[in-house]
């Protein structure tokens, strides 16, 4: 199972942190990966840069802007669900 994290907490709150889980959840749903990702929402991750934080299972924080949702979807994502 792959766990998408993503900061709900107020910086990432303005930054469009809703907009970003909205996006992830439309990509689960059109990859037809439900069963295999979750999704969550969690309070400050300690990132507070220049994006929404987002960490994929235990890995490194990221900072994710609703250009590069969809490509960060799909290599941290979609290409862990592959290995």
């Amino acid at each position: 199972m792959t766990t998408i994290t993503v900061c709900v907490g107020s910086a990432c709150h303005l930054k469009g942190a809703y907009d970003i889980i909205d996006r992830f959840q439309k990509l689960i749903d059109s990859n037809s990966v439900s069963d295999a990702v979750t999704l969550k929402g969690s309070f400050c991750l300690g990132k507070c840069g220049k994006g929404v934080s987002v960490r994929v299972n235990e890995g490194e924080i990221s900072s994710v802007t609703p250009d590069c949702a969809e490509a960060f979807f799909k290599n941290f994502v979609l290409g862990e669900l592959i290995k």
